[in-house]
């Protein structure tokens, strides 16, 4: 196509061996760094196809400097390009199988491309609605979900710092926790702490924080890999290779520790079915309640009300706990698809790849900022808290606290006589060290995540 666009039409604007070659820095084709370049050279002139194509796997591994996946010439030809219409071309509808199998040909850790590789859209993007339908439906859906959600707890979350600070002030000087409207602590409950989390949830809670730590480390470089941080960081992980390999049993961790849950929770349910509430104080499924509790909240914030009490879980709680749900799912889903695409594609159309490309990365960027922005200043950067809580690793927190927090809860125990079954003496000097060392190294990495996820958001536009 260039050579008679050149010679046939006079068209000056198209390529000629110096555009793709150079002119003095002419290197021997088969070198690692002359592919990327001649790659990127497409990209000078084909300039919406080579940003496409740098939103792909193949051109996501590219970028961050490795050239074992396809490239432009790979697909379309070096010297003997030619239009997709014409039934010589390597990418005409009935010769993509022939042209995916150049690599896809069971060798090495490449099996046969199967059929539903012929559909993929190395070039779909979610700009065109009469092109890529499917793929424009996706990315609707992850950013209303993405705006949705951070609209309403980036607003929920500069409030509540907002009202806590401007209260703390206004009783500096007094006790951390205003318990006058309580009654007085029994003195034989003085000291002791209220046990929330037992061992088996504290060891779920860390094993899950661990493995998405390192989902977040082994996935960023894809998810920005034009990013200044992300070659080094490909490179100080091993290559992409090495990281896949990384990230897929931290995915499987991550998984099982969700399945496991899942398995313990219906064990316990059907053991004590007869006195299981839907909706009571000690379930974490959503009710009305919690509904007024937002209402009340916001009231609150904008100084319009008293500060709700809450029982055994607030409402922000039980969104923690059922966002994974929904998260575990979808990139649960979609990360099997990528991490089986022979499979998938043995039964699905190929822009399944394009959507769960989509739902994957958005998903995880919604899982990994709402994190370590929104469930850390609940946890421990609001005025209350900080800079720390400490009761995911010691499982259990004052009862002076306690009360503070879940006063209903608190009453109810108190007036049933069961309260002093939850209590336990408060943690060691050395348990508590320990807990605080852990937590803040956490909390430190979850920031450092944050910060590569910031930079590169923002160097990605």
């Amino acid at each position: 196509m260039h050579g008679k666009q050149i010679s046939e039409k006079h068209n000056l604007k198209s390529a000629v061996c110096s555009d793709c070659h150079t002119t003095h820095g002419i290197g021997n084709t088969s070198a690692n760094p002359i592919k990327l370049a001649i790659t990127a050279k497409c990209g000078s002139c084909h300039e919406k196809n080579y940003k496409t194509y740098k939103d792909t796997y193949h051109g996501k591994i590219n970028t961050l400097g490795h050239a074992y996946t396809a490239k432009c010439y790979d697909c379309h030809g070096s010297h003997g390009i030619l239009d997709v219409k014409n039934p010589a071309s390597k990418v005409h509808p009935n010769n993509v199988m022939k042209t995916c199998r150049t690599c896809h040909n069971g060798k090495k850790d490449l099996p046969d491309a199967p059929p539903g590789f012929s559909s993929f859209q190395p070039h779909g993007h979610a700009g065109d609605f009469k092109r890529y339908p499917e793929i424009w439906i996706a990315n609707q859906i992850m950013t209303q979900l993405l705006l949705g959600t951070f609209g309403f707890f980036w607003l929920h979350t500069l409030l509540w710092f907002y009202r806590e600070f401007k209260e703390r002030r206004q009783r500096r000087g007094q006790a951390h926790i205003n318990t006058a409207t309580l009654d007085e602590l029994p003195p034989k409950l003085h000291g002791k702490h209220f046990k929330r989390f037992s061992r088996t949830w504290r060891i779920a809670h860390i094993t899950f924080a661990l493995s998405l730590m390192l989902l977040t480390l082994t996935g960023i470089p894809l998810f920005f890999p034009a990013a200044p941080w992300a070659e080094p960081l490909m490179i100080l992980l091993g290559g992409p290779h090495t990281a896949g390999i990384i990230h897929r049993i931290n995915a499987v961790i991550f998984g099982g520790v969700f399945f496991w849950h899942l398995f313990y929770i219906g064990i316990k349910l059907a053991r004590d079915w007869k006195n299981f509430k839907t909706f009571g104080p000690n379930s974490l499924v959503p009710g009305w309640q919690d509904l007024k509790d937002i209402v009340a909240m916001f009231k609150w914030f904008l100084g319009k009300g008293p500060r709700p009490i809450f029982d055994r879980w607030t409402y922000w709680e039980k969104f923690d706990y059922w966002a994974p749900f929904w998260g575990v799912t979808i990139i649960g889903v979609s990360g099997l698809i990528m991490w089986l695409p022979q499979l998938a594609a043995q039964y699905l159309p190929g822009w399944v790849f394009n959507v769960a490309a989509i739902f994957h990365s958005e998903e995880a960027f919604l899982a990994v900022v709402f994190l370590f922005t929104v469930h850390f200043f609940n946890n421990h950067f609001r005025p209350d808290k900080f800079p720390l809580d400490i009761v995911m690793f010691t499982g259990t927190v004052s009862l002076e606290e306690y009360r503070h927090e879940h006063p209903l809860e608190y009453q109810r125990l108190l007036a049933s006589g069961e309260l002093e079954k939850h209590l336990v003496d408060a943690p060691s000097p050395s348990a508590t060290t320990a807990s605080k060392i852990l937590g803040f190294t956490l909390i430190v990495i979850g920031l450092i995540l944050l910060t590569l996820v910031g930079v590169g958001f923002f160097t990605s536009w």
